[in-house]
């Protein structure tokens, strides 16, 4: 065991469990793991069966990275299983929906 791992700067964890859940629109909840100093942050998204975004998601100021960790993630053009990587460039937008249900991974590098 090395404790003084755990005293690095910078060096966080949490749980998703333990992560506050925040809906942002009917059947569809986000819960904030980290955010860094730059504005960087990664969240898990949950989608409930049937759940869709109300609206084009535009992804600015830079990029969003996607992974799918369980169900399966509509984009608006087609859907994606779980194991599932997505990279979507800055200005880039999609239509989220899981007629399923899922959980997402969320990464956004530049906030």
């Amino acid at each position: 065991m090395n404790p003084e791992i755990l005293a690095q700067p910078g060096y966080t964890w949490t749980t998703v469990a333990e992560a506050p859940v925040r809906e942002l629109f009917p059947g569809i909840r986000l819960r904030p793991l980290w955010q860094g100093p730059t504005g960087a942050h990664a969240n898990v998204l949950e989608m409930d069966p049937g759940a869709a975004w109300p609206h084009r998601d535009l992804h600015e100021p830079g990029p969003e990275e996607v992974y799918v960790v369980a169900g399966t993630f509509n984009d608006g053009a087609r859907d994606h299983p779980a194991g599932t990587f997505l990279h979507a460039p800055a200005g880039s937008w999609h239509i989220p929906a899981s007629p399923a249900g899922c959980t997402l991974f969320l990464f956004y590098p530049q906030g």
